[in-house]
């Protein structure tokens, strides 16, 4: 009889505390988030031209310059944009953004994962997908700054384009959103229980 209860309450120690409405709502609200955050940053690195200064639009993959008014000419030789070091600073800066978007896809899946599967490493999948995302900020932040630092001679605030203020915008919530997913995963850590039969 001792054994069969015990076998019965096993289950129930086990068993994960129900989580509230708001802790629920605010892990959907990051996945949210993270998930804009991809789309943003994916049109940015894709469409890559993130400055126009001077008649001329610099880019991670193209640079153009615009004739008769409307129409652009572009090429992917960066060196004819005659701007020192770009030709050679693009490919590391191309490769941060874009390696951001795949580690950040990455991080979105764990924490997806995290909330379908109810299982004992759910927590720390959910811990993994936000450091990931916190990843995705570093790389995203850093290609965006050494694109700055190199164009600096051509930059204007009102130069600056649309994707480029996505990629921007992308790494705000990457940082957003990895500090709070590790930050209401602490808040939320059941209280060890001990106690033995």
């Amino acid at each position: 009889m001792t054994a069969i209860a015990a076998q019965a309450q096993r289950p129930l120690e086990h068993r994960r505390p129900q989580k509230s409405f708001f802790e629920t709502f605010i892990r959907s609200l990051i996945i949210l988030c993270v998930a804009i955050a991809v789309v943003l940053s994916s049109i940015s690195v894709c469409d890559g031209r993130w400055l126009f200064a001077r008649g001329q639009l610099f880019g991670l993959w193209h640079f153009c310059t615009v004739s008769n008014g409307s129409i652009l000419n572009c090429v992917t030789d960066l060196s004819l944009a005659k701007v020192e070091g770009l030709s050679v600073g693009a490919i590391p800066i191309r490769s941060m953004v874009s390696f951001a978007v795949v580690v950040a896809i990455f991080g979105l899946e764990l924490l997806m994962v995290s909330q379908v599967c109810e299982d004992a490493s759910a927590r720390r999948k959910w811990s993994m997908g936000s450091v990931l995302i916190l990843v995705s900020f570093l790389l995203s932040a850093s290609g965006v700054l050494s694109f700055s630092i190199l164009m600096k001679d051509h930059l204007t605030f009102t130069g600056f384009t649309l994707t480029y203020w996505c990629e921007f915008v992308a790494a705000f919530l990457f940082f957003l959103n990895g500090i709070s997913g590790l930050h209401i995963n602490s808040l939320t850590q059941p209280k060890n229980r001990v106690g033995k039969i």
